[in-house]
């Protein structure tokens, strides 16, 4: 399954906020939310993805009113210290 990373801005949430958003993508059903991770004093958060497609994932991102500044596909990763192809 092809793997994308997202980022997002959060304007002016608390750790809660940032917290409930997080389990909201976490829940997802037409796609694989892998992990979320957030830096409050940047107001950033970052998502890993599983999806069949970027419009998939485009389509759900949408449909839960998550705005995202970029949405990065993986095209490679280190295995043992080797890039090994997704």
């Amino acid at each position: 399954m092809p793997k994308y990373i997202s980022q997002h801005t959060l304007a002016c949430l608390t750790r809660q906020g940032a917290e409930g958003l997080a389990a909201r993508l976490l829940q997802a059903d037409t796609v694989k939310t892998v992990r979320v991770m957030v830096n409050m004093m940047e107001g950033k958060m970052l998502a890993e993805f599983e999806a069949e497609n970027r419009e998939i994932l485009d389509q759900w991102l949408a449909k839960n009113r998550f705005h995202s500044d970029w949405i990065l596909r993986i095209e490679y990763e280190t295995s043992d210290g080797r890039l090994t192809l997704l």
